[in-house]
C-alpha cells in the first residue's frame, strides 16, 4: 500500500502514508523497539517512490523505449540476485517459524527449506520483471524501477538500524525486506495501472 499511494499522490502523501501509517502498525502489533526506525524509513521509501514516479514523464522522453527496457531489466535482475543470494545464506536449511500478532518464545514449527528454493524464487522474480519490461509501456517499466530504488532504500534502512541500533545479525533480515519489497512491487505496479486508467486525472 506503501508503493500503491506513493505512485498515486505523490511524494508527499507517500511520506505520510509510509512513515505514521507503517509506524502506528508496528505500535499496534507490539514492535515497538521498530516504529522509531519504521517512521523514517517507511517515510523516505514512500516519498522516493512517489518522487520519482512524478518523473516517469521526463524519463519517457530522455530514453528509448530499449534503454528503459534494458534498465528495467537490470533492475529485476539485481533485486532476483539479492533475493536468491542473501535467502541461500540466511534461510536455507532447517528454519524456525514464529507466528502471532507478538512472536512467543518458541518457534511455532520447523520446516526445512532447500537452497534451490531461494534461487528459484529469485530466478522468479528477475524473469517477471523482465518479461513486465518487455511487453509493458515505458511508463509501466518507469514505475518497477521507481518501487525497486524506494524498496532498496528501505532493506538499507532496515539493515543499518538493525545493525548499528539494536546490535542483532542484521543480514538475517535483509531477505525478509528484499521479500516484501518484492510482493510490495508484484501488487502495487498493478492496481497502480488499473486506477490509473479508471481516473485518468490522479495521472496530473
Amino acid at each position: 500500500m506503501v508503493y500503491t499511494v506513493a505512485l498515486l499522490l505523490g511524494p508527499l502523501i507517500g511520506s505520510v502514508a509510509g512513515g505514521v501509517g507503517s509506524m502506528f502498525a508496528d505500535v499496534l502489533l507490539g514492535y515497538y523497539h521498530f516504529a522509531p526506525a519504521t517512521l523514517v524509513i517507511k517515510a523516505l521509501e514512500g516519498g522516493i517512490v512517489g518522487f520519482l514516479g512524478k518523473k516517469r514523464t521526463a524519463f519517457a522522453e530522455s530514453h528509448t523505449k530499449l534503454e528503459w527496457k534494458i534498465f528495467t531489466t537490470e533492475m529485476g535482475v539485481l533485486v532476483g540476485i539479492l533475493l536468491g543470494l542473501m535467502g541461500f545464506l540466511y534461510y536455507s536449511g532447517f528454519v524456525e517459524v514464529y507466528s502471532g500478532v507478538i512472536s512467543p518464545e518458541t518457534p511455532t514449527l520447523t520446516i526445512f527449506v532447500p537452497a534451490e528454493f531461494w534461487f528459484g524464487l529469485g530466478a522468479f522474480v528477475a524473469v517477471l520483471v523482465t518479461i513486465i519490461a518487455f511487453i509493458s509501456e515505458p511508463e509501466f517499466g518507469w514505475m518497477i524501477i521507481s518501487t525497486i530504488f524506494g524498496g532498496l532504500l528501505m532493506v538499507a534502512g532496515y539493515f543499518l538500524y538493525e545493525q548499528l541500533f539494536l546490535g542483532v545479525f542484521a543480514l538475517a533480515e535483509v531477505p525478509v525486506n528484499i521479500g516484501q519489497m518484492s510482493v510490495g512491487l508484484i501488487v502495487a505496479t498493478p492496481i497502480v495501472k488499473v486506477v490509473r486508467r479508471a481516473l485518468p486525472q490522479l495521472k496530473s
